[in-house]
């Protein structure tokens, strides 16, 4: 018992030696400095070597408290009588008072001799140790309530010597009295297998380990961090056990948000590439092949704009959920945002391998889904990549399954594509243009050309539309069907639509003032220009530095445009009917609700599209639909445009049926400036029509 006491009582002082937050002073029974920590001379200002020896009274104790503490002292001793914790002011080597809550605890050393120890705590510095004071308790017990929740002190083998828990939950197994026993008997063997090496890790290194361990207890899985302090002198441990449940979950919280999609619960975009990434160097390692999946659901944002947000979210859990449901535990189904999926196959012997589990994937939404009394049918376009075939990065392979999944869509949705050859050089094409067409305009690499407009009436010019070209040095003739796209998409649409709209608007005055006539030109509008705040004003500007009337400029707008259904379409196509330019819907019969468009949006012009054009000699329904639109048109008090025209068949049966001007290539293809400027349509126009 006597080994016990004074081993307990060294590892309390071997642990306050270090502490210089708190004062802490051991007084013998008659009340002399026997221990004197670090803490004691930051708040009272005495060393050790100074306090040691010195009577508590003489010490730190005013002079009209002397009295009071010297019975205080004799009282307990004598009597058994505690000292109470309270706040109190004592006195500092200066003579200036020291503002403290001072705890108290008497101990029988080996000798059986009383000793008292103080706990001081300065109020003016730690105000915050003052609510870990408890009063009335004993030292150990006033420290480990300071401390974190288990405390063990165990031989260098891993027997208990002892312990105090501050909650008896937290122990692993209830037990009465557990010293004596080893901490490896009470815990699991994963557990106690971590214990045993940090134990014998701790012996050998100096400083604290630690580590972390999960348990189940009664009151459910809690995970603890354990640090371990080797006494070399003693030749025994301090183990000291927290509980960081709270901090634990809340990490995990963290990195749920940070790496799963907060909708679906699947991996979001950075898990899943970094799957990818880590995919990628195992396939590497044992030779084998991937599949990277990229999948869209079609029309989607239909769903959304019709049904609701809500709806659309409940559409992408099912979505994840039937994904999830085909892979294998080992693959990957991750959301990279908004309607896009991506699914991460490992392991495949051959490329066609993921077939299989593709097909799947598309079968999947071959059941409808159903959204409380809804039934929506949907599909989804996919597209894939084989590692190492189709490229060896995850940027690579990510970006050739995206582009395979376009080629899905172009081949009419709920299908899947294979990434090709060709389309790795569509891309580096495109990559190729987008990079060249950045400065384009500043190089002056650009040039509008014009097709003229023949008005049926009186076989006469009446206006052209305006044509943009771009021949760079490097890739040469670039087409408007290659770069248009890319510059829709990077933005720089915006700017070159300004040029060729100044442009042709200023070659108008010149055409006009050269022929005397008053022609009109046809400039067509992208989807970008209709979030441009400034374009009405430039429209206005433009007009007024070539001194062109209003009426004279046509904006041809195509029915995706229209399709877009946004607030900025609706102003922008009034501001401009108030300007006085004329509207004309382009491309008209391409889409599927044209005839609202018309009804809903002031159009001066209907141009027909050379599709149905090409097929009115030979196809009886091209021939009716033409009929039946030129009709309406009229009906509605619009002119009709027929473009695409190439033939005097064409051309004679578009005059029989009433429509009002024609273009293309019968008459001429898109020509430069100075080539209209000197067009002469009585060499060109036929007169058979």
């Amino acid at each position: 018992m006597e080994n016990h006491r004074e081993d307990t009582r060294d590892a309390v002082r071997q642990l306050f030696d270090s502490v210089d937050a708190i004062s802490v002073q051991g007084y013998d029974q008659e009340r002399r400095v026997v221990y004197w920590n670090v803490g004691s001379e930051k708040i009272y200002g005495y060393t050790a070597e100074e306090a040691i020896g010195q009577k508590l009274e003489d010490l730190i104790i005013p002079d009209h408290m002397r009295e009071g503490v010297v019975s205080s002292h004799h009282n307990w001793v004598v009597n058994g009588v505690e000292v109470p914790s309270a706040e109190l002011t004592l006195r500092s080597k200066g003579g200036q008072g020291v503002s403290v809550y001072s705890s108290h605890v008497m101990f029988r050393n080996a000798h059986d001799e009383y000793e008292m120890y103080c706990i001081d705590v300065d109020l003016g510095e730690v105000k915050k140790a003052q609510s870990q004071a408890v009063s009335k308790e004993e030292l150990l017990k006033g420290v480990f309530e300071s401390i974190p929740d288990l405390f063990f002190l165990v031989t260098e083998g891993g027997s208990i010597i002892d312990y105090h828990a501050g909650d008896n939950r937290k122990l692993y197994v209830q037990y009465e009295n557990i010293l004596g026993g080893n901490m490896a008997d009470f815990l699991p063997e994963e557990v106690a297998a971590k214990f045993r090496n940090y134990i014998e890790k701790s012996m050998q290194d100096d400083g604290v380990l630690s580590f972390e361990y999960c348990l189940n207890l009664p009151t459910g899985k809690a995970y603890f961090e354990a640090r371990i302090s080797h006494l070399a002198g003693q030749r025994q441990l301090v183990i000291i056990v927290r509980d960081i449940t709270e901090s634990h979950e809340a990490a995990e919280l963290i990195r749920q948000q940070a790496y799963f999609d907060s909708l679906t619960s699947i991996p979001n975009r950075l898990l899943s590439l970094d799957r990818l990434s880590q995919m990628i160097k195992e396939m590497e390692r044992n030779g084998e092949k991937a599949a990277v999946v990229f999948l869209d659901v079609d029309d989607f944002k239909k769903i959304n704009d019709s049904l609701g947000h809500d709806v659309g979210d409940r559409v992408l859990i099912e979505a994840a959920k039937r994904l999830s449901s085909i892979v294998r535990d080992s693959d990957t189904v991750g959301r990279l945002g908004g309607d896009e999926f991506i699914v991460l196959l490992g392991s495949l012997a051959e490329s066609f391998d993921a077939v299989d589990v593709v097909e799947k994937l598309l079968n999947a939404f071959r059941e409808p889904f159903r959204i409380d009394a809804r039934e929506l049918i949907l599909t989804i376009s996919i597209g894939v990549s084989i590692y190492p075939d189709n490229g060896t990065s995850a940027t690579e392979l990510l970006r050739n399954a995206d582009a395979a999944m376009y080629q899905s869509k172009e081949r009419g949705r709920n299908t899947y594509s294979f990434f090709t050859k060709q389309m790795n050089e569509m891309i580096l094409r495109r990559l190729e243009i987008e990079a060249q067409l950045y400065g384009a305009l500043e190089r002056n690499e650009f040039e509008v050309y014009y097709q003229p407009k023949i008005s049926l009436k009186d076989r006469k010019v009446m206006g052209a539309e305006a044509l943009l070209r771009w021949n760079n040095p490097l890739l040469g003739q670039v087409t408007p069907d290659e770069f248009i796209p890319i510059a829709e998409h990077t933005g720089l649409i915006v700017p070159i639509g300004k040029f060729v709209l100044a442009r042709a608007l200023a070659f108008l005055s010149e055409w006009g003032m050269a022929h005397r006539q008053e022609y009109t030109v046809a400039v067509n509008l992208s989807p970008r220009q209709f979030r441009d705040k400034d374009f009405v004003d430039f429209v206005k500007e433009c007009l007024g530095s070539s001194n062109v009337s209003p009426e004279r400029l046509e904006f041809e707008i195509t029915e995706g445009v229209l399709m877009i259904r946004q607030s900025c379409v609706d102003e922008l196509l009034s501001a401009l009917h108030a300007l006085g330019v004329k509207l004309s819907m382009d491309d008209f019969g391409t889409g599927y609700s044209s005839l609202s468009y018309l009804r809903q949006y002031d159009f001066d012009l209907l141009k027909i599209d050379r599709s149905f054009v090409s097929g009115i000699t030979a196809n009886k329904e091209d021939r009716d639909l033409v009929t039946a639109t030129i009709a309406m048109a009229h009906s509605l008090n619009l002119d009709v445009v027929a473009e695409g025209v190439e033939t005097s068949e064409q051309l004679t049966l578009l005059n029989e049926l009433g429509c009002d001007v024609a273009q293309g290539y019968y008459f001429s293809k898109p020509i430069c400036s100075l080539e209209m400027l000197a067009f002469n349509l009585k060499e060109r126009f036929k007169t058979d029509c």
